[in-house]
């Protein structure tokens, strides 16, 4: 009897796992948290195991082998989850698998090591992938100037700048915040900074940064940046060697020919724009659509391109959502001019009344890279002083998961280039 009792046992455990074979985070709007989810699929890579994105399948939803671990883990976070049996998972690969639909599937290997540029002294602004990646529970280190010239870049696999001035123009602030208290201790901070590492200026000193992490991406590395961390690292690497601060900034004039000495072919992503040598303006560059914007938040829209995904695989990765046409925002760098992006440069995202590009792509060397205009997906104009963005109040952010698809993309097994 009590064999008997045994083997059945056996043979209920056994049929449970058998059905249980597999599970499926869907990414669609039966998603209960699109954010902490991607935190789910870092956690399964975090600890050895693998996973499969399905691209364009359900929102681009993740597949994994079944857990106990795993669906407990997503029972506490709040992760939506379906337990699919082996013959379901054959569905949904052949179903993927088949020419004629726009899918397919990247295998993701090894959690990457994540590293966040950020200043460490506590400035009133917050930055969105630093919000993203906490509320995901993804782990990252902080990292700045002084460990980035010390050549710690190549500990990590992929790279966030803060909403980082690489020019040494402490963000074009100075006219309306010289006075400002944690201006002044910014200012400090950076010059002793400077000092420090054996540089004269601020400026001398983010272009050797700007310059180290060009070479972490030439090398193989993925960086990812918003705002004017965007638009500032480019003009930075095609100042190289040129003076374009003014005196408020590092106690000497511009050079007056500044412009006709830029070196474009320094630059990721941008090429023939105009630097805004006024002081007095917030403004860099012509990079930035900002000034000459005419939309309201309520038209303020902006779409992703649709990629073939059986051959265009990154950028379909870097576009996976649930919901094609996401909602606008202000920063200091809101969006691009489509006229100064360099040709080889791949646009993921524009607002199409107002022809700019809000989230662009492209390699440096053997690395790559992504640029998203705008500061804070869920607040349209966020200013100095403003609260961090609660993410449990957005936790099915559509422009939140634009940056976390750049978060796990290194993961992917490297595919090769279809022809």
């Amino acid at each position: 009897m009590l064999k008997c009792l045994l083997t059945s046992l056996v043979l209920l455990l056994l049929t449970s796992f058998c059905w249980a074979a597999s599970i499926l985070i869907p990414m669609d709007e039966e998603q209960t948290n699109h954010l902490k989810a991607y935190g789910i699929t870092f956690w399964v890579l975090k600890n050895d195991s693998e996973a499969d994105w399905l691209l364009n399948y359900r929102g681009g939803s993740f597949l994994m082998k079944y857990s106990p671990l795993i669906e407990n883990e997503c029972k506490i976070r709040g992760v939506a989850y379906e337990v699919i049996a082996d013959a379901k998972v054959t569905s949904i690969l052949s179903e993927i698998a088949d020419p004629s639909v726009n899918m397919d599937i990247v295998k993701l290997e090894k959690a990457p090591k994540i590293a966040v540029y950020s200043p460490k002294n506590k400035l009133p602004w917050d930055d969105a992938v630093t919000l993203a990646l906490t509320y995901a529970e993804i782990p990252y280190e902080v990292i700045y100037d002084g460990e980035i010239l010390k050549g710690v870049l190549p500990k990590y696999d992929w790279l966030h700048l803060h909403h980082e001035d690489f020019t040494g123009q402490y963000s074009r602030f100075w006219n309306a915040f010289h006075n400002a208290s944690w201006y002044i201790e910014d200012v400090r901070l950076q010059e002793e900074s400077a000092r420090r590492n054996g540089f004269k200026k601020v400026s001398e000193m983010k272009l050797a940064v700007a310059k180290n992490i060009g070479d972490f991406v030439m090398g193989g590395g993925f960086m990812f940046a918003m705002c004017s961390g965007t638009e500032t690292f480019d003009i930075a690497l095609s100042a190289n060697g040129v003076d374009i601060c003014e005196t408020m900034f590092d106690g000497d004039g511009a050079d007056p020919g500044a412009q006709s000495k830029l070196d474009f072919s320094r630059t990721f992503a941008f090429q023939n724009f105009k630097l805004n040598m006024n002081p007095l303006s917030n403004e860099f560059s012509n990079i930035d659509t900002t000034p000459t914007r005419t939309i309201d938040q309520s038209n303020d829209f902006f779409t992703l391109f649709d990629f073939s995904a059986k051959w265009d695989v990154v950028p379909t990765m870097l576009t996976q959502n649930h919901d094609k046409v996401i909602k606008g925002f202000m920063g200091k760098t809101t969006a691009f001019r489509k006229e100064v992006i360099k040709p080889d440069v791949v646009l993921m995202g524009e607002t199409k009344i107002a022809n700019e590009a809000r989230y662009i792509h492209g390699e440096f060397g053997k690395g790559q890279w992504t640029f998203y205009g705008g500061h804070d997906p869920e607040d349209y104009q966020h200013i100095v002083g403003d609260p961090p963005t609660d993410l449990s109040l957005h936790p099915n952010s559509p422009g939140y998961r634009l940056i976390l698809n750049n978060v796990l993309f290194p993961a992917a097994k490297k595919k090769k280039q279809k022809t």
